[in-house]
């Protein structure tokens, strides 16, 4: 019974992965008619409406919140929402979803990286022979130089939204380590507050355009489905898979993002490249493995 509701957890799982590795694919399309700004901020505002309900049952909680706290979740909205999937919508006007996802899986690295610093967390061998691999895998599949596609404005917004995921990375860590705020509060306040700033910047600076029926539709779907019920559905899993089990399945997104946007996009690979997304993804767990196994704490990313 427990093998099963396990297997049943992995599975789930993957499939929450799957429905985000699509979101990449649903907002490069959605972007040839909704402005950057204007739809992350409606998938966020929808998202967090979507999730009030489970506000609600916390309601008591949120009252106890401190000046110090409701801080920190109002950085958490701006750092991880408005600037990280900000960021990620911008991107993705300018540069193709795969080297944009191999850039924004160095996350972890840099979290590592600086966590050596800030949080005295001595890397282990493990870990060092896992960067070593990713930064091999990234300068394999940046060293053709068709894999410099879409560079310039593209390549620079992709290091501002890594810089900001790492940051957010680091904060909700921060937050979360604590323990005296549930994830339910601190996923639903600091959604709605960067989902909320994103709608009224992108409102204010792109306009809101008239949207297509196809349109609404990935929107509502990336809200609803990608965004509410998928972060549900992973927390559930959380319940039965270890944080190594389930940073292992994150790290699979890495190549299904590859896979779809063969697929739906047109973003060709050669078996270079391929080798260098495969090293990335394997590096990349590599770091995470004791940093995961030392910390249940919900994982932010902006994959998702």
């Amino acid at each position: 019974m427990r093998l099963d509701r396990h297997l049943r957890a992995v599975g789930e799982a993957l499939f929450v992965t799957f429905l985000w590795s699509t979101s990449w694919v649903l907002i490069k399309q959605g972007l040839q008619e909704i402005p950057a700004l204007t739809f992350a901020g409606l998938r966020y505002t929808i998202a967090t409406l979507a999730l009030l309900p489970w506000l609600w049952k916390k309601r008591r909680e949120v009252k106890t919140l401190t000046r110090r706290q409701w801080l920190e979740l109002v950085a958490l909205g701006l750092v991880f929402y408005a600037l990280t999937q900000g960021g990620q919508f911008l991107t993705l006007q300018h540069l193709n979803a795969i080297p944009f996802s191999l850039i924004l899986s160095f996350t972890p690295l840099l979290v590592a990286g600086i966590g050596t610093i800030t949080l005295r967390e001595r890397p282990t061998r493990t870990q060092w022979a896992g960067l070593g691999i990713a930064l091999a895998g990234a300068a394999l599949y940046f060293a053709p130089s068709d894999a410099l596609r879409g560079a310039g404005i593209g390549f620079a917004l992709a290091g501002m939204t890594l810089a900001a995921n790492t940051a957010s990375s680091l904060l909700g860590r921060a937050v979360n380590r604590r323990q005296t705020v549930s994830p339910w509060t601190v996923t639903t306040i600091s959604m709605g507050i960067g989902g909320l700033c994103l709608l009224v910047s992108g409102t204010a600076v792109q306009g809101l355009p008239a949207i297509s029926a196809r349109g609404w539709g990935i929107i509502l779907w990336l809200a609803v489905i990608n965004t509410a019920a998928a972060f549900t559905l992973w927390n559930h899993t959380l319940r039965s898979l270890s944080a190594t089990e389930s940073s292992a399945i994150n790290n699979t997104m890495l190549v299904q993002i590859a896979v779809l946007a063969w697929i739906f996009l047109g973003e060709t690979l050669t078996v270079v490249e391929i080798v260098g997304l495969a090293a990335v993804a394997c590096g990349t767990l590599l770091v995470q493995l004791r940093r995961n196994r030392d910390s249940g704490l919900v994982k932010l990313d902006a994959n998702r």
